[in-house]
């Protein structure tokens, strides 16, 4: 089944626009806001438009920078209100990757994570570790990615008083997310566990481990 659903297209500059997901038509398609973004990310990817340069998702936004020599804004506008939404676009899914990372858990927030739950903390390592999750949209810093399950697991409170200092590769929860700390930074997520992969590695040929789409997988390891 496809939908269709209201969508508005901003300008953001000469060569740039915004569009907003209208949050009460998206919820009924696609059964949260962050949902259709991601399919509408999905299609445009999918369709490879000439003149798009990149797209940027957000928790309810989508910013779509392109070249104005190769399409118009007012094209680009009209391809936008011709998409029809659905769960998965074709020839989107094969420029995604599944990405495993290997973590320690031997973070100080298990405990706490396990009281908010009510699980243990074997069967929050469990539970984290055998989810697959999506990056949805990237965070504060290069490589910072929102990590959501594919299916809802639990909402995690931040911290109280966020710590003044989180290590790189810190595996941290909070609300529904999942995200690894690619820098040593401040922060109020609860803590996991670690891992030595770089999330953000300026000589890799794709800098960031992650990019909207992919999905993510856990991997306990010993220490």
């Amino acid at each position: 089944m496809r939908f269709r659903f209201p969508m508005l297209v901003r300008p953001c500059g000469e060569q740039a626009v915004i569009i907003d997901l209208l949050a009460e038509d998206a919820e009924a398609v696609q059964g949260s806001i962050l949902d259709a973004v991601l399919a509408l990310n999905r299609s445009l990817v999918g369709m490879q438009v000439p003149g798009i340069i990149d797209t940027i998702p957000a928790a309810q936004t989508l910013l779509v920078t392109f070249d104005t020599k190769q399409i118009t804004p007012n094209r680009f506008a009209e391809i936008v209100d011709s998409i029809a939404l659905t769960p998965a676009a074709k020839g989107a899914a094969e420029l995604t990757d599944t990405i495993e990372i290997p973590v320690v858990y031997d973070g100080p927030d298990l405990e706490t994570v396990a009281q908010h739950t009510g699980l243990s903390v074997e069967e929050v390592i469990a539970t984290h570790s055998g989810t697959v999750w999506t990056a949805a949209f990237g965070g504060f810093a290069p490589g910072f990615y929102y990590l959501i399950p594919q299916t809802p697991l639990w909402d995690i409170p931040r911290l109280e008083s966020p710590r003044t200092k989180i290590p790189a590769g810190s595996v941290a929860v909070a609300g529904e997310f999942s995200a690894v700390y690619p820098q040593q930074s401040p922060g109020g997520w609860q803590l996991l566990g670690t891992t030595e992969i770089p999330m953000w590695d300026v000589d890799r040929w794709q800098p960031s481990l992650l990019k909207p789409g992919d999905s993510v997988r856990f991997v306990q390891v010993k220490k």
